[in-house]
């Protein structure tokens, strides 16, 4: 059966395989880069990021002696933040300690930042050649309906198991074509809802087809109650320009620039909370003044809805352990900004975007 999977996926990708810019080079830099931004992101999404960063960072070097701040703009919009800083701090590791050269062995590859296991996996086989597995999701779910593995494929042993069905599969020869095979039918036919059950080269081996299960498989761990935060936002003016605060190197939307606010408490209003935050979080009394707008967004762990304020300076000693600048409007643009700001950032555009009151 194993080789009739292989011998046929490899048939099939040769036809139908997708053309996608990164699988046009060999260069072990540029496919680590496409592999780190598909992590949790379609490939529709991706293709303008990565054309954009490739040429912004064309080489390991470039990457590794770039300002954070110009890594987070390139990125900027793409989300998990955390993937451009462990790309950054990987490349200056390989940069320094490799001569700029990407390992090709697993274990050298998952001591990097932001590399894990089925990430190594596919640079070795696909920048190297070398046979090595990978169990991304796309993976996962074709391996959990072709072999009709009915545990959770989140639990170690059940991981355990798909690795070494991933490691059995995987050929000597071409393993690059096979694992880009197989991750083109998780995305193209083995659908996460509605599988092409119909359009499947593997249709006859799959276990979870011939007992009517690939619509229920793989296992779907227990659903969680996503919370949900009201937060209030000011742009606070004074004399024409802007005053925007980063957010620490590490952490959620980490080394990212913001309009200073946080979380309403309880019994607060959405003013309230504004001009609080903005005396707590920078030592300032602000005058909270129009609505800018009111904005949702959803992250991949809580959702929030920002509601942000033109606010004016009225006095104190601006005192705050982040950085900070006071910026033009027209400055933004110059900064990595989160989306639920990026949004208010749009409309401020769209609009008057300076008060006449605050201009004084």
């Amino acid at each position: 059966m194993e080789r009739d999977i292989t011998k046929r996926l490899l048939h099939w990708y040769r036809k139908e395989g997708r053309d996608l810019p990164w699988r046009r080079t060999s260069d072990p830099y540029a496919i680590w880069v496409s592999e780190i931004m598909l992590q949790q992101t379609q490939v529709a999404t991706v293709i303008p990021y990565y054309e954009k960063f490739m040429a912004t960072f064309p080489t390991t070097a470039d990457l590794a002696h770039a300002p954070l701040g110009t890594v987070l703009k390139v990125w900027e919009g793409l989300g998990y933040y955390a993937r451009a800083r462990n790309l950054q701090k990987a490349a200056r590791i390989i940069s320094g300690q490799y001569n700029g050269e990407m390992p090709d062995d697993i274990e050298t590859l998952t001591s990097l930042h932001g590399i894990g296991r089925s990430t190594a996996g596919a640079i070795i086989s696909i920048a190297y050649g070398k046979k090595a597995p990978i169990l991304d999701g796309n993976v996962r779910r074709v391996l959990c309906r072709l072999f009709a593995i009915r545990q959770n494929p989140s639990l170690a042993p059940v991981q355990k198991k798909l690795w070494n069905i991933s490691e059995r599969l995987v050929p000597e020869k071409n393993p690059r074509c096979f694992n880009q095979a197989l991750m083109d039918l998780g995305a193209m036919i083995c659908a996460p809802k509605n599988p092409d059950c119909t359009a499947c080269c593997l249709r006859s081996l799959c276990l979870a087809y011939s007992k009517g299960l690939q619509k229920t498989l793989p296992v779907k761990s227990p659903g969680r109650k996503v919370p949900h935060y009201h937060i209030a936002a000011g742009v606070i003016w004074r004399g024409g320009k802007i005053l925007i605060t980063q957010r620490p190197a590490e952490g959620l939307l980490g080394g990212l620039w913001e309009f200073p606010g946080g979380k309403l408490k309880e019994g607060e209003n959405p003013i309230q909370a504004a001009a609080r935050e903005i005396l707590e979080e920078l030592n300032v009394t602000a005058s909270v003044g129009d609505l800018i707008s009111t904005v949702r967004h959803a992250y991949s762990h809580f959702h929030i809805t920002l509601h942000a304020f033109h606010c004016r300076y009225v006095k104190g000693p601006l005192k705050t352990t982040h950085p900070y600048r006071w910026v033009s409007p027209e400055e933004l643009s110059h900064y990595a900004f989160p989306s639920a700001n990026r949004k208010i950032i749009t409309v401020l555009k769209k609009g008057d975007l300076t008060p006449i009151s605050f201009l004084l």
